[in-house]
């Protein structure tokens, strides 16, 4: 192997302009037939020492136990350590002190913010009876020199989900009415025990940070996102994290999919996926909404669907207005997908709820205030939630946004 590298190294430092004459027949030095022999070669002898770990290992986990008066041999099973049990994949190790990419001033004042910033996160959580990571718990109290204590930990108020045939609005299993009150006062809402106690101004005792205390909690937050060295840390930190991980794909690819292949029943399709936070205007998917549109036209071509001024609009006019037809929409002339374009840009957000562009597709198949009441928008939410009801791997959390003009009203 010294031998090799050193014949390596003379090769790569030779000066490019004198090159030995090579025959037809020749194989040159870091040719690749002979470095994917070496690689063989090398690969052999790792799975040589290989064995020889893991019959050394056994010989570790099972360890004789000798008596005091007899010489009785009993063997003792070892807990396996984690990292045995993981597939076999290659590793690369970072190893030294500091290794950050900024100086040790930047790295200290944004480890700092960062600590603070977690002590933040899990005061609030706590105080809104939230599931904070323990893991990330016990590194805070080793750094304040505190000791973490697992029933410290805040568990989250759990709600059965409605068993079969039950109705999930039901207002039976409510708590009875206490006849709290709850009024606002500097801009903080107030929770009082009756109607005396809140013109008293003596509100219950709650957790909660005072005014003071969550000003300086947010200006510190504020403060942190715009701190340079912070942004630069994190921004390089992600980006590492980001190569590691193509650096474990690209050294692992086969013993991922092999795992992939011995794991019986499951792949992207029957793994149970939850969609969280889905707007009632944005619940379907753009080729649904494409063969809603096509559909509603060949059927209701006819229909009277605006009314503009006392004149009332077809369908069939209306396109004629937008100067389009239904049989030329596409997915792509839709536009109506968020993609990475739309990343904290809200005005382009916005802009993906209007159809090919044109906020009259968006008033008649997405919005329930208009000629026809709503029924597109009402009957594409239904289809959605019957292919849920069919899909046995797919959830969705749905949101609907509810606007009230007059704050006294109670009509919701």
């Amino acid at each position: 192997m010294r031998a090799f590298a050193e014949k390596v190294f003379a090769s790569e430092t030779k000066d490019e302009d004198t090159r030995e004459e090579m025959s037809l027949f020749d194989v040159a030095e870091d040719c690749p037939i002979v470095q994917h022999q070496l690689t063989q070669h090398l690969h052999a002898e790792s799975s040589k020492n290989t064995e020889k770990r893991k019959k050394l290992m056994s010989r570790v986990q099972i360890a004789p136990m000798l008596g005091t008066k007899a010489e009785v041999s009993q063997t003792v099973e070892l807990d396996t350590p984690l990292y045995l049990e993981v597939p076999a994949f290659q590793r690369v190790a970072i190893v030294g002190d500091y290794a950050s990419g900024v100086t040790l001033d930047d790295f200290e004042l944004s480890c700092k913010g960062l600590h603070r910033a977690l002590a933040i996160r899990e005061k609030y959580m706590r105080m809104a009876y939230q599931r904070f990571p323990s893991i990330v718990s016990q590194y805070l109290r080793d750094l304040e020199g505190g000791v973490w204590k697992s029933e410290d930990q805040v568990l989250p108020v759990f709600t059965p989900p409605p068993k079969k045939d039950e109705d999930p609005f039901c207002t039976k299993s409510l708590p009875e009415n206490l006849g709290y009150v709850a009024r606002m006062r500097d801009g903080l809402i107030y929770v009082y025990n009756d109607e005396e106690a809140a013109n008293q101004h003596k509100p219950k005792d709650l957790p909660r940070p005072d005014y003071n205390t969550f000003i300086d909690d947010m200006n510190f937050l504020i403060a942190l996102i715009a701190q340079g060295p912070a942004k630069t840390y994190t921004h390089r930190r992600l980006k590492f994290l980001m190569s590691k991980f193509n650096v474990h794909e690209m050294l692992n690819e086969m013993e991922e999919l092999k795992e992939l292949k011995n794991n019986p029943h499951r792949d992207f399709y029957n793994c149970r996926k939850v969609d969280t936070h889905i707007h009632a205007a944005a619940c379907m998917n753009q080729k649904h909404l494409l063969r809603f549109i096509k559909k509603s036209y060949r059927v209701d071509s006819d229909r009277v669907v605006q009314n503009i001024n006392g004149k009332d609009i077809t369908m069939k006019e209306l396109f004629e207005k937008l100067k389009l037809h239904p049989y030329d929409l596409t997915v792509d002339s839709l536009d109506v997908h968020a993609g990475r374009q739309t990343f904290q840009r809200f005005d382009k957000f916005n802009a993906k709820y209007n159809p090919v562009g044109a906020s009259e597709l968006r008033d008649l198949y997405m919005k329930t205030e208009n000629h026809i009441n709503g029924e597109y928008f009402a009957t594409i939410i239904k289809e959605v939630a019957s292919d849920l009801e069919d899909a046995k791997y797919q959830y969705a959390e749905p949101r609907l946004s509810i606007y009230v003009d007059d704050p006294g009203s109670q009509d919701l």
